[in-house]
């Protein structure tokens, strides 16, 4: 079999998500930035353009047109994987859109050594999920071309649809999923996605004013049997991280 015929089917098999039809409407979305460390390659998605990834990545669009050799702006495709040049510190633009509806962020792993968006969306998708990635936020490992650290924003959040991550206790009408790529448990995440994740629920709690008690593990929901996002993750530690950086503000 080949090697991510075997990974595509290791992902459907062990991804900890759980899907919930919806169907929500779009609010305007107010552009908030979140720190992201390290050099990142950007897979095209559809409807990108080079300007578009320039304001996402905070990079001019003719440095990204160098870096990667291109002539023309619009020679991008779907899939195709763009460098983007690295600067110290890489803002990936998170969408808050105004809305009530989200009253709690839950927090997963996806039980696998390596992924991205785009692998995780093509396994959800060959499970039957229409809408694709069950969450709506992946931060990855540093494995499959994408920086430790680096936030994913799945279509999900973007056009602020249900997540298909946790079925219980209402999660997927009302929890923002994150996932964290990675198996934790016999294993820590690493330092850049516990900072990522932490930017993150700080942005998404502080729009949304969610409170603590609300940020969440997947398997701290009632009538869910899990032991996501595994024994090896540092709860306590994050949580008090957490209320560290809002003493600070």
């Amino acid at each position: 079999m080949p090697r991510r015929a075997l990974l595509l089917g290791l992902i459907v098999a062990a991804g900890c998500a759980s899907v919930q039809p919806s169907v929500a409407p779009l609010p305007v979305a107010r552009q908030s930035p979140v720190a992201v460390p390290g050099m990142v390659t950007h897979q095209v998605r559809p409807k990108d353009t080079l300007w578009a990834i320039s304001r996402q990545y905070g990079v001019s669009y003719h440095d990204i047109m160098r870096a990667n050799r291109l002539s023309d702006p619009g020679q991008l495709h779907v899939g195709q994987p763009l460098l983007i040049p690295q600067r110290p510190v890489v803002k990936a633009t998170v969408p808050m859109y105004p809305t009530t509806r989200w009253t709690h962020i839950v927090v997963h792993h996806t039980a696998t050594q390596t992924g991205n968006a785009r692998l995780f969306d093509r396994a959800h998708r060959r499970k039957g999920w229409t809408n694709g990635l069950g969450y709506h936020f992946l931060i990855d490992n540093g494995t499959m071309g994408k920086a430790d650290g680096q936030i994913e924003i799945g279509p999900r959040w973007k056009r602020q649809q249900n997540g298909a991550h946790c079925n219980a206790g209402g999660m997927n009408e009302h929890g923002i999923g994150i996932c964290l790529v990675g198996d934790f448990t016999h294993r820590r995440p690493s330092d850049a996605q516990l900072a990522s994740l932490a930017a993150l629920v700080e942005q998404l709690r502080g729009y949304y004013r969610i409170p603590s008690t609300r940020i969440i593990r997947h398997r701290d929901v009632r009538g869910k049997s899990t032991e996501c996002p595994g024994d090896s993750f540092p709860w306590v530690r994050f949580k008090q991280t957490l209320a560290i950086r809002t003493a600070r503000q």
